[in-house]
C-alpha cells in the first residue's frame, strides 16, 4: 500500500556503513520505522540523510506492508522549514530532549491525528518564539493529555499530587505522593497555553524539581519509559 502523509522525525539510527533506520510518527499511520538503503553515501539520490534530523517536519510517500517489518520510503521532502529549531543551541537541546521523550512515549502503529497535530503545533511555536524557559514543562504537561494520563483536577486545590493515580489529594497515601512548591507551581501549568506558561516564575531548583517529577510521572504511566539521556544537558542550560 502506498501512503502519502505528513511525518515527524522521531529517531534515526545508522545501520551498516551506508544505511539508516528512521522512526517517523506519521499523521496517517502512527509510528513507523523505515530502512533507507545507501542514503549515507548517495549524493544523487532523491532522499537525503539531512532530512532526518530530530523533529523535522516532512511530507513522505511510502510503501507500507503492515507486517511489523521495516517499511520503505519512496519520496520525502521538508513540509515546513524551521527558522531556528536546528540552528539555535538552546532550542536544539530542547529538540533532542523532546525527541527522546517521544521515542520512549509513542510506541503504537495506530493513527493519532490529535497527538500528531499537537506535536506539530508545539514545534512551530517553539521555532517562532524566543522566550522558551518553561517550554519543556508545558510540553510534557500537555503531552500527558494526548497519551491518556493527564492529571485529574477536581481536587486540584489539595496539597498532594499522587503521581501513581494522577490525582490531587489532601493526604499522602503512597511513596509517589509529592507536595511543596513544585506541586503548587506545577498546578499553574494545567490548562494554560504555551504563551501564558512563559510568565510562570520558577527558580532554577523548582524548574528542575518539576521536570524530575514529570519524568517520574511518565515512568509510572508508560511501560518502558526511560529518562532521556539529554536531561543533564537540559538542566545545565535551563538551571
Amino acid at each position: 500500500m502506498i501512503i502519502n502523509s505528513p511525518a515527524i522525525v522521531i529517531h534515526s539510527l545508522r545501520y551498516s556503513e551506508a544505511d539508516l533506520i528512521v522512526s517517523l510518527f506519521t499523521k496517517t499511520s502512527g509510528l513507523r520505522s523505515y530502512l533507507l538503503k545507501g542514503v549515507l553515501k548517495s549524493k544523487r539520490g532523491k532522499i537525503k540523510a539531512s532530512l532526518f534530523q530530530p523533529l523535522t517536519l516532512l511530507e513522505i510517500q511510502a510503501f507500507h506492508k503492515d507486517k511489523g517489518s521495516l517499511e520503505r520510503i519512496k519520496e520525502a521532502k521538508i513540509k515546513t522549514i524551521y527558522k531556528s529549531l536546528h540552528t539555535d543551541f538552546v532550542k536544539g537541546t530542547l529538540v533532542f530532549f523532546i525527541s527522546e521523550v517521544l521515542k520512549n512515549s509513542i510506541q503504537e502503529e495506530e493513527t493519532n491525528t490529535d497527538l500528531f497535530e499537537y506535536i506539530e503545533t508545539a514545534l512551530m511555536w517553539l521555532d517562532t518564539h524566543d522566550t522558551i524557559g518553561n517550554f519543556h514543562i508545558t510540553f510534557l504537561t500537555k503531552l500527558t493529555q494526548y497519551l491518556g494520563f493527564y492529571p485529574d483536577i477536581p481536587n486540584v486545590e489539595s496539597d498532594y499530587f499522587n503521581m501513581q493515580e494522577g490525582v490531587f489529594q489532601s493526604i499522602s497515601s503512597n511513596i509517589y505522593c509529592v507536595s511543596g512548591d513544585q506541586v503548587k507551581l506545577f498546578k499553574q501549568f494545567l490548562g494554560t497555553t504555551f504563551e501564558a506558561s512563559m510568565d510562570i516564575k520558577l527558580s532554577k531548583n523548582t524548574r528542575s524539581d518539576i521536570l524530575a517529577m514529570l519524568l517520574v510521572y511518565f515512568e509510572l504511566h508508560l511501560h518502558g519509559f526511560k529518562k532521556p539521556k539529554s536531561l543533564s544537558v537540559l538542566n545545565e542550560i535551563f538551571n
